[in-house]
């Protein structure tokens, strides 16, 4: 899902739309059992999204449409909005943008602010909307990429990691997150901080991320939960959960370094070329690692160069 916000704007399509509908006392009886569920939410900020509101229709549309095949069997039973209306919250939001701006001057104008999916348990989400993050655990599916908490732009890489409660439930908050510079975070990795100055957080993969790690020390400064977003689903219940693996997911596309040296070399000035072609014989050489390589390339040519270059390259491909 693009991020969703008060001055943001989102296009969605939606294959093979299902509308289901229930009788006036199915809802009404259903609603008062889930005002009681969520009265504890609420009371820290958190309001209801109601159907028919554009909020509520683009999240259950884009929440839904993300999980590909298995969005058929997801009943998606409420979404809340974080006001940040309590006096901690208030706090948490004027955090939040101090550090948008500050991250927005050190990297040149761009803090690098996405929308991503963290699911978890009722208590620990509830914890989390109280008071903010306070411990780290392994996630709860998929690999551990360092020592930090763990976030998914897409909603299918992460919903196995909201946990069922006592009334067959699961949440998953929607969170802004500043990402800034980010580094690539190897599986199993015991990392729990940048590996310089220059980086701010990790990703899993740099080109077509699909978890983003932010360190135990910016927890609570670069993460600004959203939205909560409660749902059923009858595959994940069962404890059948291998029809997200099934799915066909598309692969992360592999980019020849000889293609993107044609390419970053129609914008570059020569002596980055150089400078470029220079650091690649070090890596065949095994002088330098494919991660520092990496990172050189991303100090010479800069971020938008570099991906403006990738996908120009997988885009003729």
């Amino acid at each position: 899902m693009d991020q969703l916000g008060d001055d943001d704007q989102v296009s969605i399509t939606i294959e093979n739309q299902e509308i289901l509908l229930s009788s006036d006392s199915e809802v009404e009886s259903r609603s008062s059992t889930l005002n009681s569920h969520f009265r504890s939410f609420m009371r820290n900020g958190l309001i209801k999204v109601e159907e028919g509101e554009e909020e509520h229709d683009l999240m259950k549309a884009g929440f839904v449409s993300g999980l590909r095949q298995l969005g058929k069997e997801i009943e998606v039973v409420a979404i809340h909005k974080n006001l940040c209306s309590t006096i901690i919250g208030q706090a948490k939001l004027q955090s939040f943008r101090i550090y948008c701006e500050a991250m927005r001057k050190k990297c040149g104008g761009n803090a690098n602010i996405k929308y991503a999916w963290f699911g978890s348990s009722k208590d620990e989400i509830y914890k989390i909307i109280s008071y903010g993050f306070s411990t780290i655990t392994e996630p709860k599916s998929g690999e551990c990429f360092g020592i930090g908490v763990h976030l998914h732009p897409a909603n299918i890489h992460g919903v196995l990691s909201a946990v069922e409660d006592e009334d067959g439930l699961r949440h998953m908050l929607l969170c802004r997150v500043i990402l800034g510079n980010t580094e690539v975070v190897e599986a199993s990795s015991k990392q729990f901080q940048p590996t310089s100055p220059h980086f701010d957080s990790g990703v899993d993969n740099y080109l077509a991320p699909k978890t983003y790690i932010i360190w135990p020390s910016y927890m609570n400064s670069h993460i600004l939960p959203n939205f909560l977003l409660t749902f059923r689903s009858p595959t994940l219940l069962s404890g059948n959960p291998s029809k997200i693996k099934k799915l066909p997911l598309k692969p992360t596309p592999r980019i020849k370094f000889s293609n993107l040296l044609s390419v970053l070399s129609k914008s570059l000035h020569p002596s980055s070329m150089v400078l470029i072609s220079k650091y690649y014989e070090d890596f065949q050489r095994n002088k330098i690692s494919k991660m520092v390589l990496v990172q050189k390339l991303r100090q010479v040519a800069g971020d938008t160069s570099l991906l403006k270059s990738c996908h120009e390259i997988v885009s003729k491909h």
